[in-house]
């Protein structure tokens, strides 16, 4: 069974509805190397993927650095893709599709958005159609899509992978299996009540 090491990216330098792509911080720089002196630790050398965006490419590189090689980049597994609306509106849209379910978020979505059933599939099967362990960087969304169809959840959000934290998915037979949810914490997005 593949293992598929999925790590949220690391602490970025301005937050989804200041930055469309922002950098890390310096707090992501440090975790980002954590995670690849982490990652270094316990598996070895395998093909590492990333979201095209900037805070999971700078995530991946210490990675890449220690393990002489590139991050390739994968479409599927970037940012949900926001409606077409003001980019101010931007982090009021993601606190509310994040509390309710992907039909919810479909149903709710404003004129002109992307099918948001359709990008989670996509996501999932991209997820099923790599036949080797590897570790790809992504985002919390994505990988709540990923844990959500393992767990058989409608929810947007089923937990809450911490920046630079590791969740391990298996493919168990063309079915997605959580190994390890990986390290929790809050969000500036969506707090814990």
């Amino acid at each position: 069974m593949p293992r598929l090491y999925l790590v949220r990216h690391a602490k970025p330098a301005a937050s989804w509805g200041e930055d469309p792509d922002p950098g890390l911080d310096d707090t992501g720089l440090a975790q980002a190397l954590a995670t690849a002196e982490e990652l270094t630790r316990t598996s070895s050398r395998l093909p590492v993927y990333s979201s095209p965006m900037r805070r999971c490419r700078e995530t991946a590189e210490p990675l890449t650095q220690m393990w002489f090689c590139e991050a390739e980049p994968m479409l599927s597994v970037a940012e949900i893709p926001s409606p077409p609306i003001p980019f101010a509106a931007r982090r009021d849209w993601l606190i509310a599709a994040m509390r309710g379910t992907w039909k919810q978020l479909h149903q709710n979505a404003p004129a002109g958005s992307i099918d948001y059933l359709q990008w989670r599939n996509e996501l999932v099967a991209s997820l099923l159609a790599i036949k080797h362990d590897c570790v790809i960087y992504t985002h919390f969304v994505a990988i709540n899509a990923a844990v959500g169809a393992a767990q058989k959840s409608d929810d947007v959000v089923c937990f809450r992978p911490d920046h630079a934290s590791i969740t391990v998915m298996s493919n168990d037979k063309g079915r997605l299996r959580v190994v390890d949810l990986g390290r929790e914490a809050d969000t500036l997005v969506l707090a814990r009540s």
